[in-house]
């Protein structure tokens, strides 16, 4: 992943509720807008915080981290039924061509944004398939997440998307980050 990964000792943080203030779980389900049988990857999905409420609407959902120890978090709380473990960077990830019919990325893009990620992401999701991006603005103030020179802009998230052959379907500003959906 780019700049960083998330702190294994500050782990508990990713299950405080307060996250949804900047990214509501209604959000993501209406933005991901599923059909029944889907499989899905959260990417970057640390202790599971998210995956949690994607779970029980995916038939298969591959809760992908760089960090195996954030797997061994995410088991410790429970894991739902039917989320699978995939330890890997996602500019190299372990799926057949067309494999996945959603995606999403909650708070960890600016820590593998990359044209080999985005190609990647590209090659593993169908066509018409939803990657749903928020993410820490560089617009923000910087009072939450990440340092201000670790994020990119709404733009920069655009360009990436597009570059790889995404169709962005919206895209907006919000007070301390952003939202993409965008569609291979």
């Amino acid at each position: 992943m780019g700049f960083h990964t998330f702190p294994i000792d500050r782990a508990d943080a990713l299950e405080d509720p307060g996250r949804y203030r900047f990214c509501s779980r209604e959000e993501l389900l209406g933005a991901l807008a599923l059909e029944e049988g889907a499989v899905v990857a959260d990417l970057g999905s640390g202790t599971g915080f998210y995956a949690d409420d994607v779970a029980p609407l995916a038939e298969t959902l591959y809760a992908v981290d760089v960090q195996a120890e954030m797997h061994d978090r995410y088991r410790e709380k429970g894991v739902p039924d039917p989320v699978e473990f995939v330890t890997a960077e996602l500019s190299s990830l372990p799926f057949e061509e067309d494999h996945l019919d959603g995606a999403f990325s909650v708070m960890t893009h600016h820590e593998y944004a990359s044209e080999g990620t985005f190609a990647e992401l590209a090659r593993v999701l169908r066509p018409g398939a939803p990657l749903v991006t928020v993410d820490w603005s560089a617009d923000g103030t910087g009072e939450d997440g990440p340092p201000l020179e670790e994020r990119f802009g709404l733009e920069d998230a655009r360009a990436h998307l597009e570059a790889a052959g995404f169709t962005v379907e919206s895209a907006r500003n919000r007070p301390e980050t952003f939202a993409v959906v965008a569609r291979r």
